[in-house]
């Protein structure tokens, strides 16, 4: 039951997400998330221009999405926006993850799947930074 309550719940999330594109008239009050933990990371690789090693962070990213306690969650790279003081470019990739609450993120940090990304993958960064954010 429980297995399938969480599959019901990422359901809902993803397809939340997915209208939060398609609802071109709501309006940003109308859509709101309550209660979540944001986790944004933002990545700075040791070579930035090696595609490679870009594409075997984002490969161990997506292997990170099999923690139990995220709920969404987005992987991407820099976006071809304009340039302003304001807007920073400058990271290889980003990593955003959404937890139910702070209990889910604190049970992320110790998963044993968070562990072994950071021992198999640090090697590629030569910079992290991490904001995370709660209503």
């Amino acid at each position: 039951m429980k297995n399938r309550r969480s599959f019901i719940k990422k359901t809902a999330a993803f397809s939340l997400a997915g209208m939060l594109s398609l609802s071109k008239n709501a309006a940003a009050g109308e859509i709101q998330i309550k209660g979540a933990l944001i986790h944004h990371v933002y990545f700075w690789l040791k070579e930035p221009e090696n595609e490679d090693h870009k594409k075997e962070l984002i490969s161990g990213l997506k292997k990170l999405l099999k923690v139990k306690t995220i709920k969404m969650s987005h992987i991407g790279v820099p976006a071809g926006t304009e340039s302003r003081d304001v807007v920073d470019h400058s990271y290889s990739v980003s990593y955003m993850v959404m937890f139910d609450n702070q209990a889910g993120q604190d049970a992320y940090q110790v998963d044993p799947i968070h562990t072994k990304f950071v021992d198999d993958y640090s090697h590629l960064w030569k910079k992290v930074i991490v904001y995370d954010s709660i209503d």
